[in-house]
């Protein structure tokens, strides 16, 4: 067995998907023509997109995750070779500040943000 993809469920596959191009400079690789579902180039593990209306439609129901409440207990991390400039791009493109980037006692530079859909976002650079 091998980990495939990450799907976020979210209100809006279009915007989420624009948004992470512009945000984090992630390619699109496939939208459905419903427009329900998407995946982003990431490399051999893909992060996808589905409406969440969808995921009703399969018996499944998500609540509302706002930008003021707590994110979900887990995160999706972008490497970067310069954190510093792809966490200012993520803001200037409507991600939420969450942390700025700092210099962890491992060598990696890290900083967080919120997406378009209140998920948290690790920007990193590459462990060493």
């Amino acid at each position: 067995m091998k980990y495939g993809y990450t799907i976020l469920y979210v209100d809006d596959v279009p915007k989420t998907v624009s948004f992470y191009e512009n945000a984090f400079g992630l390619k699109k690789l496939f939208v459905h023509e419903s427009n329900a579902y998407a995946e982003m180039e990431t490399g051999t593990t893909r992060l996808a997109f589905t409406a969440k209306s969808l995921a009703q439609e399969n018996g499944l129901d998500f609540g509302q995750l706002g930008k003021l409440s707590s994110p979900p207990p887990f995160e999706l991390a972008l490497v970067s070779e310069d954190v510093d400039s792809s966490f200012e791009m993520a803001i200037a493109h409507g991600a939420a500040e969450l942390k700025k980037p700092v210099q962890k006692p491992w060598g990696q530079r890290v900083g967080y943000v919120r997406d378009c859909n209140g998920f948290l976002v690790e920007i990193c650079s590459p462990l060493e």
